[in-house]
């Protein structure tokens, strides 16, 4: 049984800080990827708290819900200030996408840009 559209409280209005979770919105018929990509991700270190920037790639295989993008923008934006290793960070973003879309499988994939020559790639996923 379907669930009934959740409201969208955040597109289309002014919203000047980060938000906790996505919304969703109901997926279109024949949609079988979503792919969003950001290469501004900011998070600080937990051991420095020197900053780190990241490029996450979030990719999903929707199922009854999508994500939008405005939400998704704010919900990223939260990182900006914590403290979070950069595999934390990738598994947290994949289980907020589990939690609010209910995707049949999703991938994030989080590359923090080098600092002492050193890249790190953290993926995570869940579902088939």
């Amino acid at each position: 049984m379907e669930q009934p559209a959740p409201a969208l409280t955040i597109l289309g209005s002014t919203v000047r800080h980060a938000v906790e979770h996505v919304e969703v919105f109901p997926a279109p018929a024949n949609v079988t990827t979503v792919r969003f990509t950001n290469d501004e991700l900011a998070s600080m270190c937990p051991v420095t708290q020197q900053p780190d920037l990241s490029t996450v790639v979030i990719e999903y295989v929707p199922g009854q819900w999508c994500i939008e993008s405005k939400s998704l923008k704010l919900y990223l934006w939260g990182f900006r200030d914590r403290a979070v290793f950069a595999e934390a960070m990738a598994a947290e973003i994949a289980g907020e996408v589990m939690l609010s879309a209910q995707p049949r499988h999703v991938r994030v994939t989080l590359t923090q840009r080098p600092r002492g020559g050193i890249e790190v790639q953290a993926v995570a996923q869940f579902g088939g």
